[in-house]
């Protein structure tokens, strides 16, 4: 962590939080931190993000946390939404940022952010070969044939019903689903994606058009309230 940097929240996330672990599987690790607030007036902003490997970790200032989350980016979402046993850091505005998590949420950027994702991985699957390739292609093609799963169904879920769901309730299913791809079965994860965006097409969400953006502006301007120098006595 760099200095004069306060971790607000943090946790393990990915195949871990999801249940989807095997032997060889990273643990990734995401956080949020505030940056004093008197940087953010000196010739030289402060850092936005940190990464690391080794071990895998990306923590990002509040406010860049805040523009993914508003934007429905997955990978921060997850963050504020961790069974409680993979947080690792839990400060009172990490408690707070946690108690307004729907704040974030929006039905558009919800849909467009997964089935986004879910396309990515979708068109690394096309790029790969048709299930004669190297072991190492294999595994790798069965892990984005995972995401895939996993984004889509979280997405539908948190679109139906305003809840993001992290440890999955079945996770064989999605490793069976990733070992059927990887040997050549490309058309289940065709399937799979335009079920899903039909899905979308036809649920009534919970979730609003726009996010509560004036709850999370208070959010950061009590941290950034907070991260001021003490006043001179």
């Amino acid at each position: 962590m760099l200095a004069g940097m306060h971790l607000l929240l943090s946790g393990i996330v990915g195949s871990v939080a999801y249940g989807l672990a095997g032997p060889s599987s990273d643990v990734d690790r995401i956080g949020v931190f505030a940056a004093p607030t008197v940087a953010f007036h000196g010739l030289h902003p402060p850092t936005e993000s940190v990464v690391t490997t080794d071990p895998d970790t990306t923590l990002h200032e509040a406010r860049k946390w805040c523009r993914l989350a508003l934007s429905g980016n997955p990978t921060a979402t997850e963050l504020a939404w961790l069974p409680d046993d993979c947080y690792e850091t839990r400060t009172e505005f990490g408690e707070r940022l946690i108690a307004i998590r729907s704040a974030f949420l929006s039905a558009p950027r919800v849909r467009d952010a997964y089935l986004g994702y879910a396309g990515q991985q979708f068109r690394k699957l096309e790029s790969r070969s048709d299930g004669t390739f190297s072991s190492d292609t294999r595994r790798r093609t069965a892990k984005h044939a995972r995401h895939l799963a996993r984004l889509v169904h979280q997405g539908r879920l948190l679109y139906a019903t305003g809840v993001l769901e992290i440890r999955l309730a079945d996770p064989g299913w999605f490793r069976a689903f990733g070992e059927r791809v990887a040997d050549g079965r490309l058309t289940e994860a065709r399937t799979l994606l335009a079920e899903v965006e039909r899905d979308f097409d036809r649920t009534r969400t919970p979730l609003p058009d726009r996010p509560d953006e004036a709850r999370v502006e208070r959010w950061l301007l009590d941290v950034r309230a907070a991260h001021l120098p003490p006043a001179a006595g």
